[in-house]
């Protein structure tokens, strides 16, 4: 009976065992399957000059701004336009007192009259005496002298003629008009106020062209000369114009040391009005473009370096080569091998498998 009961046992023994082996060679795989994704911290790649930018702090102001005056002396009769106001090409800005210019004017018509008097006179005599000559009945010496007069009668009318037209000259300086179009930045003079000739009046900058002046070091003068520039707003921080050197002082400001350059904005609108804070970037063309990541981001198994690369959608992670520019004392300057704006592991390389996938969990503005 007991030898039945122990042999009755041995198949439900092998069961079991077969079993929990089974069981044991299906652990791994399950567990294989359902391993989580690694962790990682990427850096996007950004491509930039290898010399950085230099920014300055300038202000909008015009390129050209003149100081208008009458043209003649008088006493001002009124001022037409305020500071700050728009004006046209011609359109009048003041207006002198044209009592005494209109006398003079007067005087010069006057004048005028009388010339054409004499000269007629002179012309007749010189005639009368020309053919008397020719007849015998006058001499040279007659003849000359009645010439002369009329050559003289002739230079004072035409010194009459040309009077004239300066009085009506100087009545229409006694109007001060503007030149070009233009916004009203000073006014330097009231009515009542008694001008000289070519005394400043008012003061109008030309809206056609505008630009920053900055002040620039002596180290940078070769940037500003071949670099590129650009020229951004305070009020529109965002948005960037292009900006030429238009001037450059030849020598430096006693005080500073620093040069004063003039670049001209083109293409500034009226968004850009004059006396606004603007922040004009010298940037180097020459310059080599290259990527500033962290020097752990670096791998290199004796195969040259190479960054894991991450795929966003899929978190594949694939290893290129790169070529390095130079190192620093955290960060390798890389100049090929990864696009602009791919995402590269920042920390933990040498724990990586191509062949795994990874989750991103941060990502490092770098």
């Amino acid at each position: 009976m007991p030898a039945r009961i122990i042999f009755s046992n041995v198949p439900k023994a092998l069961l079991l065992l077969s079993a929990a082996v089974a069981l044991a060679a299906c652990e791994p795989t399950t567990a294989q399957q359902s391993a989580p994704e690694r962790p990682v911290l990427v850096v996007p790649v950004h491509f930039g000059p290898l010399v950085a930018d230099r920014s300055f702090v300038g202000t909008v102001r015009p390129r050209i701004e003149s100081d208008l005056g009458f043209r003649v002396a008088g006493k001002v009769a009124t001022r037409l336009v305020e500071v700050g106001m728009h004006v046209d090409a011609g359109q009048p800005l003041a207006a002198l007192d044209k009592v005494d210019l209109n006398l003079q004017a007067e005087q010069a018509e006057a004048e005028l009259s009388a010339a054409k008097g004499v000269q007629a006179q002179a012309s007749a005599a010189e005639a009368r005496t020309k053919e008397l000559r020719q007849k015998g009945w006058s001499t040279d010496a007659q003849f000359d002298q009645a010439k002369a007069a009329a050559d003289e009668a002739r230079a004072r009318l035409d010194r009459a003629v040309r009077s004239v037209e300066l009085t009506k000259n100087s009545l229409s300086y006694a109007t001060l008009v503007a030149d070009a179009p233009g916004v009203v930045t000073a006014t330097l003079i009231e009515p009542g106020q008694v001008v000289a000739a070519g005394q400043a009046a008012i003061r109008v900058a030309r809206l056609a062209e505008k630009e920053v002046a900055v002040a620039i070091p002596e180290t940078l003068l070769t940037r500003a000369r071949t670099g590129g520039a650009q020229v951004s707003i305070w009020s529109e921080g965002d948005k960037r114009y292009v900006a030429k050197l238009r001037e450059l002082a030849p020598s430096a400001d006693p005080t500073t040391r620093t040069y004063l350059a003039k670049f001209s904005i083109p293409a500034a609108g009226d968004d850009v009005q004059l006396g606004m804070t603007a922040t004009l970037i010298l940037s180097d063309s020459t310059s080599d473009r290259v990527a500033r990541l962290p020097l752990s981001a670096l791998f290199d198994q004796g195969q040259g370096p190479s960054v894991y690369v991450v795929d966003s959608k899929t978190g594949a992670i694939t290893l290129k080569r790169v070529s390095v520019k130079s190192y620093e004392r955290s960060d390798v300057l890389i100049s090929d091998g990864v696009e602009e704006g791919a995402n590269v592991v920042a920390l933990g390389v040498q724990k990586l498998d191509p062949a795994e996938k990874v989750r991103v969990v941060s990502s490092l503005s770098f």
